[in-house]
């Protein structure tokens, strides 16, 4: 059975091209088992914080836990989700074939980076590297991060005084929205910095 062909955007261009190779929306085995270590070794790093916690409890000191500026964030998120989604919807945004929140762990960003690295033939791009190091950094961050809060958020202590805080689920909620939105960032960096 032959397999219809991807609608692919490359970077740089404002056209769709068709390609019958994988495209964004399939995931890269290397780089999709790169961003798992990352988030299990954040998972046992909280974990073994949480086992190491303090039995005494933390006082919760009011003005911490930052919702203000949370819902600030949340609002801008939606406002620029919503603007991003109306000019696709008018076909006028960017690379309109780029939908999924898992495109930095897609096939075609495993083939970019390999060129910067100079495999597959191509010549290395030191330059591009250097500068896609921090974002790639922030990004992983942010991935071993979550991990670290899925555990380690199990101490009250852990989420007495942080943002979102007291309670598990509002630290949880704040701290993804703050790593969901510096990804986002770093992704981006990442898609411009990266050569075609």
């Amino acid at each position: 059975m032959q397999t219809p062909p991807d609608f692919t955007i490359d970077p740089g261009h404002d056209h769709v091209a068709a390609s019958t190779t994988a495209g964004p929306s399939h995931l890269s085995g290397p780089l999709t088992a790169l961003a798992g270590s990352a988030f299990v070794s954040g998972a046992v790093y909280g974990l073994l914080q949480f086992l190491q916690r303090s039995p005494v409890r933390q006082r919760h000191v009011a003005g911490t836990a930052a919702w203000g500026p949370q819902l600030a964030l949340a609002l801008a998120a939606i406002a620029i989700l919503s603007f991003a989604w109306w000019r696709r919807q008018r076909g006028n945004g960017p690379r309109p074939g780029r939908r999924s929140l898992l495109v930095p762990l897609g096939t075609s960003a495993a083939r970019r980076i390999a060129r910067v690295l100079g495999l597959g033939g191509d010549s290395a791009q030191p330059g591009r590297f250097l500068l896609a190091l921090p974002a790639a950094a922030l990004l992983g961050y942010c991935v071993w991060r979550a991990g670290v809060q899925v555990t380690g958020g199990l101490d009250p202590n852990f989420t007495v005084n942080a943002w979102g805080g007291p309670s598990y689920a509002g630290a949880l909620a704040c701290h993804y929205l703050d790593l969901a939105l510096l990804g986002g960032a770093a992704a981006w960096l990442l898609d411009r910095i990266l050569p075609a």
